[in-house]
């Protein structure tokens, strides 16, 4: 299969068809596999290789004194569904109290982009709770106000958000990743949801290190070329340590999900723009905040050395920076070869080491 990987003026990465039979619509444990039993794709940049493999493989693919850093947020049931078929996706929290929100219509359980909304307007929520939009921040978010807390409220009255490609309504704790600590995402880092106590353990046997952060996701349904969004993470003191002092050794850091490139790199990051220190380039210094950064080819990156990741969708934004670590022509020849063997998109699907 060919898949176009210039990079136009739009930025789009990748132009690719992805066949609706290589979604993944039901968790693999609905499909009888365990949690871990999901593939692994790998690729190396240095010899251009790409070879197939087992997720549970994961610890022999790595080195002794690598360190893998994990993204410890959990995920909240941030869909509400109200009256007259309209959803309700809160995406991320801002500090005035008001709330990212996304509103769409539901069809056969199946919520889909709903353009509506003005100002000012209230909508009744279940429980009795109000919903007052303030304005639009995109053309798909409005920043809103609900009329009692957020967090509290979905555990309460919210569903897990899920897309088209999903059959069904899962429970919760389908879309929790082994190193949940702290809610506050969207939706699920989905790149760590085939660990399990087994496979960290194996992993930590081998002498792999293992760090946490923490970057809440928003929702992930971007249009294509769309950035993803402003997020709240935090990278303490200990992880910066670990990360500076493994990179010094000469050992690799690999982060466990985009949203860990993210936050990593926005802590390496040398010109001031988030609660860090002022840093070497590559130097990560414990930060917390928003970050805005976007990784590209162009922004390259300073302080991880690979990734483990999902498959994403045609002219994602991930894209750009799964070509960062990969380049273009290795990224194109490794998603080709996951439609041509069947691998399995989305957070219920097959994942992908991006290694030197």
């Amino acid at each position: 299969m060919g898949i176009d990987v210039a990079a136009p003026a739009d930025r789009e990465l990748a132009d690719f068809v992805l066949p609706a039979e290589r979604e993944a619509h039901d968790p693999p444990e609905a499909r009888g596999l365990a949690r871990d039993g999901v593939r692994l794709l790998v690729s190396r940049r240095a010899p251009g290789e790409v070879s197939h493999h087992a997720f549970t493989d994961l610890p022999g693919l790595l080195l002794p004194g690598d360190l893998l850093v994990v993204n410890t947020t959990g995920t909240l049931p941030a869909q509400v569904r109200a009256a007259g078929g309209l959803a309700v996706h809160f995406s991320t929290a801002r500090p005035d109290g008001t709330w990212l929100v996304e509103l769409r219509q539901v069809k056969d359980k199946i919520s889909m982009p709903n353009g509506h909304g003005h100002p000012g307007q209230v909508i009744p929520l279940p429980a009795g709770a109000l919903l007052t939009l303030q304005d639009r921040v995109t053309a798909r978010l409005w920043r809103a106000r609900l009329s009692v807390a957020v967090v509290p409220y979905l555990l309460r009255h919210g569903l897990p958000i899920r897309y088209s490609y999903v059959r069904r309504d899962w429970p919760l704790s389908f879309y929790q990743t082994v190193f949940a600590a702290r809610p506050g995402s969207a939706e699920m880092p989905s790149a760590s949801r085939p660990f399990t106590p087994e496979v960290v353990t194996a992993l930590a046997t081998r002498g792999m290190l293992i760090a946490p952060l923490t970057l809440h996701c928003g929702v992930s349904s971007l249009e294509a070329g769309e950035d993803p969004y402003p997020e709240p993470f935090d990278v303490p003191p200990a992880t910066a340590r670990l990360v500076n002092h493994v990179r010094a050794s000469g050992g690799r850091v690999i982060a466990a999900g985009t949203t860990v490139v993210r936050a990593l790199e926005t802590a390496a990051r040398a010109d001031g723009q988030v609660a860090a220190l002022r840093t070497a380039p590559g130097v990560v210094a414990p930060a917390a905040g928003w970050t805005s950064h976007v990784v590209t080819p162009e922004t390259g990156v300073r302080a991880v050395d690979g990734l483990l990741t999902g498959l994403h969708e045609p002219r994602s934004s991930h894209l750009r920076m799964l070509a960062a670590f990969a380049g273009p022509e290795l990224l194109a020849r490794c998603y080709g070869e996951a439609i041509g063997v069947g691998y399995l998109w989305h957070e219920f699907g097959d994942v992908h080491l991006l290694l030197p």
